[in-house]
C-alpha cells in the first residue's frame, strides 16, 4: 500500500471539512432561533435565522449525497493494525451512522416546513424556502394535499424526530473527535492524519485492518441507531388529541379558500368621460407593511389599467385595474414564495385581482376620490381611493394611496390571523402616467 493510501483523498478531505463546519454552525443557530423567534424583539432577525438554516441543511444533503458517492467509488485509508476488533466495528457504524443522519435530519427538516404547521405555537404557518434567495426550493410533493390533522401530526413528529436527530449528532461529534484525539495522543498511530492535512498519516506497515467484521453488521447497525433515535422523537412528539371544537376552528382558518374553479374575468364595460392610456414604464403599484417586526416594501410587475376620466365628467367617469398577484416582488424570495400559497394570493387558482371603480368626487383642487370593489379571490370589498390628478400637454399624472385590511380580503388568515407576523393593514399607493387617447 503506497503511502497516498494511508490518506483521503483531496476531495473526500474537502466534503468532509465543509460538511463538519456546516454542521457545527446549525447546532447553536438551532438552539438559539427557535427560541428568539417568540420574542417580538428578535422576531426580525430569527426569521432570517431560519431562512439561513434551511439553506445550509439543503447545502449539508447535496453534499452528502456527493460524499457518500466518493466513498463507494474510492476506497478509504485501512485502519491500524493494532485496532482491536470492536474498535473497528464502532468507528464503521458511526460512520454509518453519520452520513444516515446527515441525509435524515435536512430530510426531516424538509418534511416539517412542507406541512406548513408550526410545532412551538400548534397553529398553521406557511413559510416558502428560497435556497440563499436564489432560487425557490418547493415543498415534499403530496405533504399540501393531507388533511389538517395529518399535516399537524407529521409535524410534531418530523420536528420530534430532527430534533432527537439532533442532539444524537452532537453526541456523535464528542464520541468522533474524542475518538480522533484519543488516536493521535494515546495511540499514536496517524488515524488523525487521515483527514487533517499536515498530519503525519499511519506508517504503510501498520495500514492493515484488523480482523474485519462484515460490513453489512457495521452499516447495519449505524442506521438501526440512527432509525431508533429518530423513532424516539417522533413517538415523543406525537401531539395531543384536538376537541371538535378547536379542530373545527382550524380546519376553517386552514382550508384554502373556495374551492372549485374560478370564474371567468369579466369583461370591462367603457365609461363615458375621456379615455386614457396609461404608460407603464412610468406607472407602478406598489404595497408596504410589516414582517417580523421589519417593514417591506413591494410592487405588482403586472398588471393593466382601463381609464374614462374627465374632472367635468365625474360620472361617466371610470377605472377598471386588473393585476396578476404572481407578479408580486418584494425582494425577499421567501415572502415572494409565501405569497403565492393558497392562503395568501393564490394566483394558481385565482390569477387576477380586480379594482373597479364606478363612482368619482371632487374633493376640491386638484384632489379627488374614486369609489368601488376590490376582489381577491373570490372575496370582493368596498374599497375608497383618494388621489391628486393632474394634467399638462395631454399627458395625466396620478397619485394615491390608501390601506387595506388583509384580514377582511382573506389573506394570510390560516397562519397569521392575529397579524403577529404580517401586519394587519398593508399600504397601497399608486402612481399613474397617461396619455389621453385610447
Amino acid at each position: 500500500m503506497s503511502h497516498a493510501r494511508n490518506r483521503y483523498s483531496t476531495v473526500a478531505i474537502a466534503l468532509h471539512w465543509a460538511i463538519a463546519l456546516l454542521i457545527v454552525s446549525m447546532i447553536p443557530m438551532g438552539l438559539w432561533m427557535t427560541s428568539a423567534i417568540e420574542s417580538p424583539e428578535n422576531q426580525a432577525l430569527a426569521y432570517r435565522v431560519f431562512q439561513i438554516h434551511k439553506s445550509i441543511g439543503f447545502l449539508i444533503l447535496a453534499l452528502t449525497a456527493v460524499r457518500i458517492v466518493w466513498r463507494l467509488t474510492h476506497r478509504p485509508p485501512a485502519l491500524p493494525r493494532t485496532m482491536k476488533w470492536w474498535e473497528a466495528f464502532a468507528a464503521g457504524a458511526t460512520h454509518v451512522a453519520f452520513y444516515a443522519l446527515l441525509l435524515a435530519l435536512p430530510l426531516t427538516g424538509w418534511l416539517y416546513v412542507s406541512a406548513g404547521w408550526a410545532v412551538s405555537q400548534d397553529r398553521a404557518l406557511e413559510v416558502a424556502t428560497s435556497w440563499f434567495g436564489l432560487f425557490p426550493i418547493p415543498h415534499l410533493p403530496g405533504v399540501a394535499e393531507l388533511s389538517i390533522q395529518m399535516r399537524r401530526a407529521l409535524a410534531f413528529q418530523a420536528m420530534g424526530a430532527h430534533s432527537f436527530m439532533a442532539w444524537g449528532a452532537v453526541v456523535l461529534i464528542i464520541l468522533h473527535v474524542g475518538a480522533a484525539l484519543k488516536h493521535q495522543f494515546v495511540d499514536r498511530d496517524g488515524v488523525l492524519g487521515h483527514m487533517v492535512p499536515g498530519l503525519k498519516s499511519g506508517h504503510t506497515d501498520e495500514a492493515v485492518s484488523p480482523t474485519p467484521t462484515p460490513v453489512w453488521a457495521e452499516r447495519a447497525a449505524g442506521v438501526a441507531l440512527v432509525l431508533a433515535v429518530a423513532f424516539a422523537g417522533a413517538i415523543a412528539a406525537r401531539p395531543y388529541a384536538l376537541t371538535e371544537s378547536q379542530l373545527a376552528t382550524i380546519t376553517l382558518q386552514a382550508v384554502a379558500p373556495a374551492a372549485g374553479q374560478p370564474k371567468l374575468e369579466a369583461p370591462v364595460t367603457p365609461g363615458t368621460a375621456a379615455v386614457w392610456t396609461i404608460d407603464p414604464a412610468a406607472s407602478t403599484i406598489a404595497f408596504t407593511g410589516t414582517h417580523a417586526g421589519k417593514s417591506f416594501k413591494g410592487r405588482f410587475d403586472q398588471w393593466t389599467g382601463h381609464v374614462w376620466f374627465d374632472p367635468s365628467d365625474l360620472a361617466g367617469s371610470k377605472a377598471v385595474v386588473l393585476v396578476q398577484t404572481a407578479s408580486a416582488r418584494t425582494g425577499d424570495p421567501t415572502q415572494e414564495g409565501s405569497l403565492l400559497g393558497a392562503e395568501w394570493f393564490d394566483p394558481a387558482q385565482y390569477p387576477t385581482a380586480r379594482f373597479e371603480a364606478t363612482r368619482f368626487r371632487s374633493l376640491g383642487g386638484d384632489r379627488y376620490e374614486a369609489a368601488g370593489d376590490l376582489r381577491i379571490k373570490t372575496t370582493t370589498i368596498p374599497v375608497v381611493l383618494p388621489f391628486q390628478f393632474s394634467e399638462s400637454g395631454g399627458v395625466a399624472k396620478v397619485e394615491g394611496a390608501l390601506e387595506l385590511d388583509r384580514t377582511a380580503l382573506d389573506l394570510g388568515m390560516a397562519s397569521d390571523a392575529a397579524a403577529d407576523w404580517v401586519s394587519k393593514m398593508i399600504g397601497v399607493r399608486i402612481e399613474v402616467s397617461a396619455r389621453r387617447g385610447s
